[in-house]
């Protein structure tokens, strides 16, 4: 048997948890630069706020008074996520996560489904303040519609469906009350395709002739209706995988011109890959490094620059961002106003080959201190000073909460 726990509105309750006034207030949080709207509390939901609406169009809202904005603060959320994890896991034999704010756990051999649903949800709300869903069922598609419902009707279920607790005729009733599109594995594309076949809802999609469902679609959609009809595909992933190639970049909080400013990025960027690498114990082989302009100023002259280069494999943030430096000067060019750039590691191995004439050069053990350090004391409060070569190109974050969890100087303090 498995379970799915889902955080409601997970952004928007973390915004919550050190403000007690807010709850029952509307709130959303932006995108990047405060662009649009990325997450919404089922009160703005209720507003008809649509997802990826620009914050422009929400803005009056927030003038009168009937609208809480916040500015994306992942460093919270995650810190909160891996706290909601933790609690969850305690209860249950083992779990696999899924997302930021969700997560699979395995209830076999267990009893009283229901009853320990109602627990992860108590003890989650009482230790960590997220208000969850439960979904139980024999696969992991079925647990994810049951918590779909769990989440759509909250005051029948109160937050937790079983599915093996129902009947064969309410299980049926369940599915031909949803669009085929709410079935996890099933995208808005294929949804309208299949309606275009006559299978509307989940219930029909689940009587579909499966040899027709893999000629059409593959064998994906076929162990998604499998999955529904209780025979399990998947099993729990507690492991995860490795990470084969990581990514950062990210869209300046204002244009930028100069080279300081790009190596100050740059810098932040291969950091935060560095000490991704460190904790999964692997080292990359390859880097490279981009920087574009906006492509939407089309009155604006436009250049994107590119390059990538074999390292010898390494973890060590001052390696690397030198590396990059060398990589961004060689693609920057005067003259134009930058909105983003990046850098990418790859050939991502755990156990790296020595170096027939010698080692190179490594900070292994400051290396080890500083991951110590940003762990106890929030991330950045020790850095490259390279990052600190210019600050134009920081997101702009206007209506950033506190990281109440991560920064001392955050903390809530009682008087």
């Amino acid at each position: 048997m498995y379970a799915l726990i889902d955080g409601n509105s997970f952004y928007a309750s973390c915004e919550r948890v050190f403000r007690p006034e807010l709850k029952h207030t509307a709130i959303v949080v932006l995108s990047n630069n405060d662009g649009c709207v990325v997450a919404r509390s089922a009160e703005a939901k209720a507003m008809g706020i649509k997802m990826g609406v620009p914050y422009y169009q929400v803005q009056h809202l927030e003038k009168q008074g009937r609208l809480k904005v916040f500015s994306s603060n992942y460093e919270l959320y995650a810190d909160l996520s891996r706290r909601m994890m933790d609690t969850i896991a305690g209860l249950v034999p083992s779990i696999e996560v899924y997302s930021i704010d969700e997560c699979f756990a395995d209830l076999t051999g267990m009893e009283n489904l229901a009853g320990i649903g109602r627990e992860i949800r108590e003890r989650v709300l009482r230790w960590i303040g997220i208000p969850t869903c439960v979904g139980v069922a024999p696969t992991k598609t079925l647990a994810k519609f049951c918590n779909h419902l769990a989440k759509k009707y909250p005051k029948h279920f109160g937050g937790v469906v079983v599915w093996t607790d129902w009947s064969v005729a309410i299980q049926q009733r369940a599915l031909s009350s949803q669009s085929v599109s709410e079935v996890w594995g099933i995208g808005d594309r294929t949804a309208t395709k299949l309606n275009k076949q006559g299978i509307v809802t989940a219930w029909d999609f689940v009587n579909a002739d499966s040899y027709t469902l893999r000629s059409c679609y593959g064998v994906a959609i076929e162990r998604v209706q499998r999955e529904l009809q209780g025979i399990p595909c998947h099993e729990l992933e507690i492991i995860s995988d490795k990470k084969q190639h990581i990514l950062r970049s990210r869209s300046f909080g204002k244009s930028v011109t100069k080279i300081e400013d790009l190596q100050a990025a740059i810098s932040h960027h291969v950091s935060s890959g560095a000490e991704k690498l460190r904790q999964e114990k692997t080292q990359a082989c390859t880097l490279s490094v981009f920087i574009q302009t906006n492509r939407f100023r089309e009155a604006q002259p436009q250049y994107y620059g590119h390059r990538i280069t074999s390292i010898f494999p390494t973890s060590d943030s001052i390696v690397l961002s030198r590396v990059a430096h060398d990589l961004l000067g060689s693609i920057y060019r005067s003259g134009f106003v930058y909105k983003k750039c990046g850098i990418g590691l790859g050939g991502i191995e755990q156990i790296s080959q020595s170096d027939l004439f010698g080692s190179p050069v490594t900070h292994e053990e400051l290396m080890q201190s500083i991951d110590q350090i940003n762990t106890k004391f929030g991330r950045n409060t020790i850095s490259l000073a390279a990052e600190k070569l210019g600050r134009q190109w920081h997101m702009s974050r206007q209506k950033l909460s506190p990281c109440y969890t991560t920064r001392i100087d955050s903390f809530l303090v009682i008087p």
